[in-house]
């Protein structure tokens, strides 16, 4: 069974890598978000709201387990390969490589031609901070770092759940995820109802982001800086970062490309300095836009590479037993 899972994940893979998500195809994170919203809606009001936010990430997990588990266990009753297509088709939807690079194109891509104005724009639209005053440097670091981050949150995050628990866990995660970006925020509205959410992704996310970090260093031969240095910098700056598990990817991003992330964002005209990541050798430009989604490639191959191993080294183990 376990190779029906990596059978599934590899076409995965690719079927996000070549065809990603069209707008007009159904999406089940679309769907889990539209329930959240609801249930967000129905329970976030009044006293324990600790308690109402884990009861409502509870019922979303259950919801999601539970439907995508009956699907694919059908699918598997019709036909193995049956199975294993349609596992496919709903481990490419908790996956983002095709969309992370188009959100990172879509902003290297006016850089380029030197209109600020739209790539202030374009920005915009995948991060959180404002963007209406960011000169070339702050607006290519905004773009290395949500391409950085989300290359294990979108990526190899996903694709380590599945290879545990196939499309189920997958989906799992992907609605912890969603739970976490509606209503983990640490704000009067959503502190203590998204408190479980938060803090559930980031123990989902602990060791996807830094097998991550690592295979971003072991797959680049080339660098700014000597092996032996981007690994001092990415166990010294990666826990610099607010989040437990973001730093590990930014950093590991920052360390080959041989610039600094991290600095003076402004979040709706409030001012918040993050802790300065990586060792600036060169300025940051449009192009390292480009080697990071050359890197968010790589990683995410060696990391399905690893999950094939894992599954080699579990099978002859098992024989031997």
């Amino acid at each position: 069974m376990i190779y029906y899972h990596l059978y599934a994940i590899t076409l995965a893979f690719f079927l996000d890598l070549l065809i990603g998500d069209p707008p007009n195809w159904p999406h089940p994170v679309k769907w889990i978000g539209s329930l959240i919203n609801k249930l967000d809606g129905a329970f976030n009001s009044g006293r324990s709201k600790k308690r109402k936010g884990l009861f409502m990430l509870l019922i979303v997990l259950l919801i999601v387990l539970v439907v995508t588990s009956m699907t694919v266990y059908l699918a598997y009753r019709v036909h193995p390969f049956a199975g294993i297509v349609w596992e496919a088709l709903v481990i490419s939807t908790t996956i983002a490589q095709k969309s992370l690079k188009q959100a990172g194109m879509d902003v290297y891509e006016p850089l380029h031609t030197q209109d600020m104005a739209q790539a202030r724009v374009k920005l915009s639209y995948i991060v959180g901070r404002d963007t209406a005053d960011l000169d070339e440097a702050e607006i290519v670091r905004g773009t290395v770092e949500t391409v950085a981050e989300n290359t294990s949150d979108g990526i190899t995050a996903p694709l380590f759940w599945a290879a545990i628990g196939g499309a189920p866990l997958a989906m799992m995660y992907r609605a912890i995820n969603t739970c976490d970006s509606i209503v983990g925020y640490k704000n009067d509205k959503y502190g203590d109802f998204g408190w479980a959410s938060a803090k559930l992704d980031d123990i989902v996310n602990w060791i996807p982001s830094r097998l991550t970090g690592f295979l971003m260093l072991l797959g680049s031969i080339s660098g700014h800086h000597g092996w032996r240095r981007r690994w001092t910098i990415l166990f010294q700056d990666a826990k610099k970062h607010p989040s437990p598990n973001s730093g590990w990817c930014e950093v590991g991003v920052a360390a080959l490309l041989g610039v600094q992330l991290g600095g003076r964002n402004v979040y709706k005209g409030v001012v918040s300095n993050r802790a300065r990541m990586g060792v600036s050798i060169v300025p940051l430009e449009a192009i390292h836009i480009q080697k990071t989604i050359t890197i968010m490639h790589r990683a995410s191959f060696l990391f399905l590479l690893m999950l094939w191993l894992g599954g080699l080294i579990y099978a002859i183990t098992n024989s031997w037993i």
